[in-house]
């Protein structure tokens, strides 16, 4: 049987909830080129909660995408870097962060367009 994401059941929207998720790809993102530790990892994505960077590294390594590697040290030091799966993934979203940054003037001039009509519409 052929995958309908469409459908409610179909496990294709767990994949896709993860490309969705912005932390997520943020993380992503982040590891292409590199292993960073938690600490890193936070510094380096602006807002993300210590909570929610735990969450989304957990999900990330339960889905393969990331790998978590404890090093012996005191503390102990927690590593993550991006797997070979990963790697495909933040390939196919780095295409969207580059339309993205393409494309924000005309987004932004679309959103002040909407936003006025909506005003004016309001009054």
């Amino acid at each position: 049987m052929k995958a309908n994401p469409y459908s409610a059941n179909c496990p294709t929207r767990q994949i896709l909830d993860r490309v969705g998720d912005k932390w997520a790809v943020l993380i992503l993102l982040l590891l292409r080129f590199e292993a960073l530790r938690f600490n890193q990892l936070r510094r380096g994505i602006e807002g993300i909660s210590q909570k929610m960077l735990s969450q989304v590294l957990k999900s990330l390594e339960r889905d393969g995408l990331v790998k978590r590697r404890a090093i012996a040290t005191v503390p102990v030091t927690v590593e993550y870097s991006i797997t070979p799966l990963g790697k495909t993934l933040a390939a196919a979203v780095d295409s969207l962060r580059d339309w993205a940054e393409a494309n924000l003037k005309d987004v932004l001039a679309a959103q002040r367009r909407y936003d006025a009509q909506q005003h004016a519409k309001a009054a």
